[in-house]
């Protein structure tokens, strides 16, 4: 374990005295460095850049105070070992989805996305009005992590595919990358998911490792270029209707910051979501036009049987997951309970207006 090698400041530095792990974090005219290692290519739009929005409003917020250096996936570690680092405290902090920790954390995966489950907004109402923030924080608090959301895609496309679904029996077999609980769906009704870095998306459906693959919406999408290797796109979003980006805290380094740095945190982690949400609805629709007109992708959706089968396989695997353990159950009872709740107004009011929208073109 690395918990205690990394919070040295500058003031100390300067003074040429070696300080004692976090003690100098508490003087306000000191600087605290820290590193934050993401899931993401250096840069990559929405995803890294996000990242590094992140890690400026923090910069900025507090002054000075406290700066944060980002480094993309691979440039210290892996794109999917981001949980470990930051527990261990290779870094200070993480940006990436909690979905990728399944193996780790089961109960994690309800953190990014549910399969037919919250829009965006249902989803940050949940965390911030509806106890969703404090059970993260139960649940990553055993693994020395701090959690916030920092980030949203907003509803996914359903993916890319290489040949068109005209039935249930087209997706028997097929290859494709889908992470999450979304994955574990789509393997129980006969296609095979893998869970795959993105960097390595393209490469994996030019060689055939892949049938198809979901990564996120077009403004992504487009910057892998995954209209070259893949001619259909599908626009039933069922598997990720919203997708939190996840950000974390090693909790000693947390625990060790004065009272108002963790509320620059805080507020630069809320600010961050909203900012990433904002974002890509408006890149995606400005890369959608892209994709259909000027690289001739073709929009598809998927056929009722297969939507079908993917919700009556989603209920199972929910309960499944909802009894394999308990923090499983806690969070999911939970988010289940709320979105019964509050789609009581969405389906009366956005819903409903979304539909009525359409008769104006």
């Amino acid at each position: 374990m690395q918990r205690r090698k990394f919070l040295t400041t500058l003031g100390a530095g300067a003074a040429g005295v070696a300080a004692a792990p976090f003690v100098s974090t508490a003087r306000a005219q000191d600087t605290i460095r820290w590193k934050m290692v993401t899931s993401w290519p250096k840069n990559f739009p929405a995803l890294g850049t996000g990242a590094n929005d992140f890690a400026k409003r923090i910069g900025e917020l507090s002054g000075g105070r406290m700066q944060v250096d980002v480094y993309g996936a691979g440039e210290l570690v892996p794109a999917l070992e981001v949980f470990d680092a930051v527990s261990e405290g290779t870094a200070q902090m993480g940006h990436s989805a909690s979905y990728y920790w399944r193996g780790k954390v089961p109960a994690a995966q309800f953190f990014t996305a549910v399969p037919f489950g919250m829009n965006t907004t249902e989803t940050n109402a949940w965390l911030y009005q509806g106890g969703g923030m404090a059970l993260w924080d139960e649940l990553y608090a055993g693994h020395n992590l701090k959690p916030f959301a920092v980030g949203n895609t907003g509803t996914q496309m359903a993916g890319w595919f290489k040949k068109e679904i005209h039935s249930l029996e087209d997706m028997q077999g097929l290859k494709i990358r889908l992470p999450g609980l979304a994955g574990e769906v789509m393997n129980r009704i006969g296609a095979t998911a893998l869970t795959i870095p993105g960097s390595e998306i393209f490469t994996s459906m030019q060689t055939g490792v892949l049938d198809a693959a979901d990564w996120v919406g077009p403004y992504n999408d487009l910057a892998f270029g995954l209209y070259q290797v893949a001619d259909y796109y599908y626009t039933s979003a069922w598997n990720e209707p919203s997708a939190i980006l996840e950000g974390t805290v090693n909790l000693e380094a947390w625990q060790a910051l004065p009272d108002d740095l963790k509320v620059v945190v805080q507020e630069a982690a809320r600010s961050a979501n909203l900012a990433m949400i904002d974002e890509f609805t408006f890149r995606n629709a400005e890369a959608l036009r892209t994709l259909v007109e000027e690289h001739d992708v073709q929009l598809r959706s998927l056929p009722d049987d297969v939507l079908k089968a993917l919700a009556e396989a989603s209920q199972k695997v929910l309960q499944e997951q909802a009894g394999s353990d308990p923090a499983s159950k806690k969070i999911f009872d939970s988010y289940r309970d709320f979105q019964q709740q509050v789609r009581r107004y969405t389906d009366i009011g956005e819903f409903a207006y979304l539909k009525n929208r359409a008769m104006v073109g």
